[in-house]
């Protein structure tokens, strides 16, 4: 290998983050050739992931890059649902192998070198009223430089609500809904008053309700979209649910 070669060869190493997945346009921003980076991988010096995506050599990935660089591809992609939740420490039902819940605003499929490394569910859903690189209450986990972007609690809440009747049992909902007792109302309000889904706000104002929960007396159904004067009734695996305006 060439002088030069083996020189952008060790810079790249120097520079590059253990557990972090580059991509194509990353190696060339490091002046890496798609035919150098065909030479590395060849040599062993690199893993090639998928077309355009590399590790380097035995690397164990991290799920936070990762991420990351699935943002740079999926308009709208963050933790949601009851992953975000559970990132917060909420949780139910702990399997031994819990399903990643991401979000995006576009149809996408996950990739298979993410999905073998992180078992993972996408769902295409736009929820709110938002811009896909502006979304409601979704940012930076715990506010950390570089980290995944990530529903807060009050909209994750919303996020598990959506998919009651779909894929998402009634009791679990409820239970999790029990455990996020301290939500801030003013959070919750402004993503009700954004949300198009009829049956996500009346499922939150009802459970919200029957549960005593301290931010339900403190949300005004005349101020949010609670659709018309007649009842919600859809039938799911977990039977009828009525949900009154």
């Amino acid at each position: 290998m060439g002088t030069t070669n083996r020189t952008k060869l060790n810079s790249l190493y120097r520079h590059w983050t253990p557990g972090c997945p580059l991509t194509s346009e990353d190696l060339a921003a490091r002046g890496i050739s798609a035919d150098l980076a065909v030479h590395y991988v060849r040599a062993g010096w690199m893993t090639r992931l998928v077309r355009g995506v590399y590790s380097r050599p035995n690397d164990v990935l991290a799920l936070h890059p990762c991420l990351i660089l699935l943002q740079r591809g999926i308009e709208g992609l963050h933790v949601g649902g009851k992953s975000a939740l559970d990132w917060y420490g909420v949780r139910h039902y702990v399997s031994q192998q819990s399903m990643l819940h991401l979000y995006g605003w576009v149809a996408a499929r996950l990739p298979d070198w993410f999905t073998e490394r992180f078992p993972a569910e996408y769902h295409r859903k736009r929820l709110f009223d938002e811009a896909p690189d502006a979304p409601l209450q979704a940012g930076p986990f715990e506010k950390r430089s570089g980290a995944p972007r990530v529903s807060t609690p009050e909209r994750a809440l919303l996020e598990v609500l959506s998919e009651v009747g779909v894929r998402q049992p009634l009791q679990e909902a409820r239970e999790l809904m029990e455990s996020v007792y301290s939500l801030r109302v003013d959070v919750l309000r402004a993503l009700l008053q954004h949300c198009s889904s009829v049956k996500t706000v009346r499922l939150c104002l009802q459970l919200g309700r029957e549960l005593s929960l301290p931010w339900a007396a403190k949300l005004d159904p005349a101020q949010l979209p609670t659709g018309s004067g007649r009842a919600w009734v859809s039938r799911s695996a977990d039977g009828l649910l009525v949900l009154k305006p």
